[in-house]
């Protein structure tokens, strides 16, 4: 029996068969056989590591020198038909980069429910596939020269504070903001967690600044157009 020799299309997708969540067991052992053996170990022990008969072993190595990835394959009318096609799984993963009308993102239950399948299928393929709806990246793009001298000093102060001092973080609250991020951001993709940008254009937003002092409850507050003033 040679060792086949594998090409980094075929190395890539045996690698990713082993690791699948949504392939067939016995599809995931095919490829561990065949890594394993163009990693130069003997028969026997592929039999012992993966615990099956050297006949096995033979008979998968054996076809995927003569047909490659295709050799994998059980022949047409042998295995247990797949419950979910594949067509459905991927709608699953096409959908989840394409959030439903009036809301933000699919969550497992919404996709569940619209695809028809079980909640669990969804969340195991889309761990599989690293697709993330739940979050989003943020990224901050400054044009100050000095933004890291300053951002040094602010983490500084609060690693480090003064003697008998007290450090506050404060900010602007308000009720209706209508913002513009100042860069595009990267939408959801497979492996890919969106992104948007930390700053933002103001339009036409009141700043309210306000302080609560806890002893006696009484509430500071100021009104202002720009929150630089």
């Amino acid at each position: 029996m040679v060792r086949p020799y594998l090409k980094d299309k075929e190395k890539q997708e045996l690698e990713r068969r082993i690791k699948s969540y949504t392939i067939s067991v016995r599809d995931s052992l095919r490829a561990k056989i065949i890594i394993l053996n163009a990693q130069g170990k003997t028969q026997e022990q592929i039999k012992q590591e993966l615990n099956v008969s050297r006949r096995t072993v033979m008979k998968w190595v054996n076809r995927f020198i003569k047909d490659g990835i295709e050799g994998l394959r059980d022949a047409l009318g042998r295995g247990r038909k797949p419950r979910i096609s594949t067509e459905i799984n991927n709608l699953i993963i096409t959908k989840a980069t394409q959030p439903p009308k009036n809301k933000s993102r699919w969550s497992i239950r919404t996709m569940a429910k619209e695809v028809g399948v079980s909640s669990t299928h969804v969340l195991k393929l889309w761990q599989a596939n690293e697709i993330k709806p739940h979050l989003t990246k943020t990224f901050k793009l400054s044009k100050d020269p000095n933004f890291e001298e300053k951002f040094w000093d602010i983490i500084g102060l609060y690693l480090d504070p003064p003697d008998k001092a007290l450090v506050f973080c404060c900010d602007e609250k308000t009720q209706v903001q209508s913002l513009e991020r100042t860069q595009p951001g990267l939408p959801l993709n497979v492996g890919h967690i969106k992104t948007k940008s930390h700053d933002y254009y103001r339009h036409g937003t009141t700043i309210l600044f306000a302080a609560l002092i806890y002893l006696d409850g009484t509430l500071i507050s100021t009104l202002q157009q720009k929150h630089k003033n």
